[in-house]
């Protein structure tokens, strides 16, 4: 009878701890199967999908949420034409990508060329990212050949703290936590060169991404801000659609399979030796030290790492 009691004594705690550990359980399964949102900021209507088209594709077949941002409407970015016409073109041609890698799009009305870190763009930004709520956050390194390149990576970096804070921008909700921050791949050495942190095989959207940059004319085909007639007569016309997918492809074939090679040390880290030997295509990041810091568990759930 003894035991009998003492079993009955213990049976509400029993089934209490229970009933928490169940809780915790379902809490973490949440997290875990939580919806992530990424927000990705280019400096004009391409930067965004070159750098991080093929991981907003995987991100956007597991159901997350992606929305790439041009932070200048890319109005002079073409060596034939420009202001409103190639504004509208370009954010056209850029919104055409977004719907084929299945994430949202957004061109900001700011000028080609004259971005400045002021603390108008910190707030726009700053909105930006507490809108979409993200996770995660990626930009340019504030180290570029280009201005607005290297003015995007310091507001995106200006606003990884003030994202939390509540008197900042007080008419946009604050985020309770500070997203991850990362820096897209470039080869620029100083003040010091890019650490390849993350490194996602693209393979299974390779095709996906070069079907998606199609759509960027005035740049893959005209040579954008740059250009030339001689260029833009070399490349293979639009009456020639398969060759002009042949060409655009053999160009990111080389770009994103020299990404893979160059940071094969960073993939065989999160595929594991074996599995990184038979990655052709890849892009890369690198953590900011100003967003949040995750450890590697952290990093696998919330990158498509096994797709």
């Amino acid at each position: 009878m003894k035991n009998i009691k003492l079993q009955s004594w213990w049976t509400p705690y029993v089934v209490a701890v229970s009933f928490l550990a169940l809780g915790s359980i379902a809490k973490a399964q949440e997290r875990s199967e939580k919806q992530l949102r990424i927000i990705c900021f280019g400096a004009h209507p391409d930067d965004a999908e070159y750098k991080s088209g093929g991981t907003a594709a995987l991100w956007a077949q597991a159901g997350h949420a992606v929305k790439l941002v041009s932070v200048t409407n890319g109005d002079i970015g073409h060596w034939q034409m420009a202001g409103g016409p190639l504004a509208k073109r370009r954010t056209a041609e850029s919104t055409e990508v977004a719907k084929r890698l299945g994430v949202s799009y957004e061109v900001l009305d700011i000028h080609d060329g004259e971005l400045e870190p002021t603390l108008e763009y910190r707030k726009k930004i700053t909105r930006l990212i507490r809108q979409w709520r993200a996770d995660i956050v990626i930009s340019h390194r504030p180290w570029d050949y280009h201005p607005d390149h290297r003015y995007v990576g310091i507001l995106v970096q200006d606003a990884a703290y003030m994202v939390a804070v509540p008197f900042f921008c007080p008419d946009v909700e604050p985020l309770e936590n500070n997203p991850l921050f990362l820096y897209s791949s470039d080869r620029f050495q100083k003040p010091y060169p890019f650490k390849a942190d993350i490194a996602v095989a693209i393979d299974s959207v390779f095709e996906k991404k070069v079907d998606a940059l199609l759509a960027l004319e005035s740049q893959t085909f005209e040579g954008g801000a740059t250009g030339s007639q001689q260029q833009m007569d070399a490349a293979p016309p639009a009456n020639q659609p398969e060759l002009r997918r042949a060409w655009l492809r053999e160009r990111w074939e080389r770009r994103n399979s020299d990404e893979a090679d160059r940071y094969r040390s960073t993939l065989e880290k999160w595929y594991g030796p074996d599995r990184a030997k038979e990655i052709k295509y890849a892009e890369a990041f690198e953590i900011c030290e100003y967003g949040r810091q995750p450890e590697p568990e952290e990093i696998r759930r919330l990158f498509p790492m096994s797709n």
